[in-house]
């Protein structure tokens, strides 16, 4: 279905005018292969929201660290669904779902692409109705991550044709360091293999959209 950012904000305001009402936030999911825009459209979604109704809180905060990653053997491997903290992720979710929207703030871990890390206690979630959460693995059957769908309100699949999602991705890896050849690599080997593993949960999706 292809809708457009006040399209998707009508809808995504929907959740949080739920969560005004029953005074704890509203998560809503948003995944999709690598490259596919969801990080640009959460933000979207946010803006177009308004100030105070919305924040996002990345997957990508609870990668493994580029340390752990090394000593598993798995640094050639970083972005695959096992390099990720699930149970951690699963019990943040679990957390801002029962979160009271008077209550303290909660905090989250953020993921900075600039030094290719997680780093803790980077997002506020403080009294906005609508948390939106983005990333690879949200609908994964294994592991924690069902754990974590199960407490949000929705979760929307993004889909976008393979040729301008690579493209995208390998401008992105490249502006963030890699040489062109290793981005073109990087897209076409590791984040293929796992965008080929994250179209297995499309069909779990309460929506799939192309954002135009």
């Amino acid at each position: 279905m292809r809708l457009t950012t006040r399209e998707l904000a009508d809808r995504a305001a929907e959740l949080a005018a739920e969560a005004s009402r029953t005074g704890r936030a509203r998560i809503l999911g948003i995944t999709g292969p690598p490259g596919a825009g969801k990080s640009t459209l959460a933000a979207a979604l946010t803006e177009a929201l308004g100030a105070g109704t919305a924040v996002v809180v990345g997957m990508d905060g609870f990668h493994l660290s580029n340390a752990v990653l090394e000593a598993r053997g798995s640094r050639d491997r970083k972005g695959a669904v096992d390099t990720f903290d699930d149970a951690g992720y699963a019990a943040l979710i679990d957390r801002i779902a029962d979160h009271a929207l008077d209550a303290p703030p909660l905090y989250a871990p953020e993921f900075r692409r600039e030094i290719e890390e997680p780093v803790a206690a980077g997002t506020v979630v403080g009294a906005e109705p609508l948390v939106i959460t983005e990333g690879n693995y949200l609908l994964v059957p294994d592991g924690a991550w069902p754990a974590a769908r199960s407490r949000m309100a929705e979760v929307w699949y993004l889909d976008l044709p393979d040729a301008e999602r690579l493209r995208r991705l390998v401008a992105r890896h490249h502006a963030f360091g890699k040489p062109l050849p290793d981005a073109e690599t990087w897209a076409a080997g590791s984040d293929q293999r796992n965008a080929e593993l994250i179209a297995t949960t499309r069909g779990a999706a309460d929506l799939v959209v192309e954002w135009v």
